[in-house]
């Protein structure tokens, strides 16, 4: 089976497969470690405001806008991981329907007639992505429950330390950044619906999405306002 599956791919989409995996690796790596190991962009900016939600938190009497905040970013998180399960779900019940799918693909323009292990390959690619944004997103959930429980656990006004807001701050940053991870596989799972087309054109998407990325965590208005 496994010499099958490797005499099925074309050399074409062993390059398609292999500069996705590189640009969503190398990306990630990028944004959140650089050559010095510092985040990037609007992570390595919000990780400062995240820093000063923690002190200003500590400064306060009443923490229920603190605790608001989060129960909202909980709830976003929350949104995504429910649609993704259902993606999931949608994309293996498309397993059982993989005859109508490459009709329905075979007219598509620039379609190439493959064979079925092909297709199944594409499409296990393509849950995967998914099934690794669930995990981020249940992972970033938990956290932010951490960062709940610090905030209940937090000092009294004027108790508390640069340690604690140090913390605070991190397992923030830790939670955002595991969503942040989540919705880039969103990303490039739709660059990975190209390859059941083309995969020139798997690889032409997925090149668009690194740009769109990089521009919106380097290059965006939001960056130049947040940006210290």
């Amino acid at each position: 089976m496994q010499g099958v599956w490797l005499t099925a791919f074309s050399a074409v989409d062993w390059i398609a497969f292999a500069w996705f995996i590189a640009c969503w690796a190398g990306y990630g790596w990028i944004v959140e470690h650089g050559p010095d190991g510092r985040m990037r962009g609007l992570l390595g900016v919000s990780h400062w405001y995240r820093l000063e939600w923690g002190r200003q938190m500590l400064r306060r009497d009443v923490r229920v806008a603190d605790s608001g905040l989060v129960g909202n970013l909980m709830q976003n998180v929350s949104f995504y991981a429910n649609t993704t399960i259902y993606v999931i779900a949608g994309l293996l019940a498309l397993l059982g329907t993989m005859d109508k799918l490459i009709d329905a693909a075979s007219d598509l323009p620039f379609a190439r007639a493959v064979s079925r292990e092909v297709w199944e390959v594409k499409l296990l690619l393509l849950l995967m992505v998914f099934v690794v944004a669930y995990f981020k997103f249940t992972w970033s959930l938990r956290q932010f429950n951490m960062l709940s429980i610090l905030i209940g656990a937090a000092p009294p006004p004027g108790e508390g330390t640069e340690e604690d807001a140090q913390r605070f701050a991190k397992v923030n940053s830790l939670a955002g950044d595991e969503f942040n991870r989540g919705i880039r596989a969103y990303y490039f799972g739709l660059a990975a619906v190209f390859w059941f087309v083309q995969p020139w054109l798997f690889v032409a998407v997925t090149t668009l999405i690194v740009l769109v990325l990089y521009r919106r965590d380097f290059l965006s208005h939001t960056y130049g306002a947040m940006k210290r």
